[in-house]
């Protein structure tokens, strides 16, 4: 599914899920009105996420494939 809708809208993006499926929501009034249906029980923000992600990774020192050898930036 993301694959076809693109990562435009990551972070907006909040998944829930009740244990059996996940739901994309996009908005408040969705995860609102999912949690008032009685089906969300777990949710995540996405873009929060890949915020994180992203700032661990530049933190981190590459290698060089050829050598193994440490790259510092």
């Amino acid at each position: 599914h993301l694959r076809d809708g693109g990562f435009r809208d990551l972070e907006r993006m909040t998944l829930m899920s009740d244990g059996a499926t996940v739901y994309e929501c996009t908005s408040p009034d969705e995860v609102v009105g999912l949690l008032q249906g009685g089906q969300g029980v777990f949710g995540i923000a996405v873009g929060v996420v890949c915020q994180d992600v992203e700032s661990a990774l530049a933190q981190l020192h590459g290698e060089r494939v050829e050598t193994g050898e440490t790259v510092i930036r």
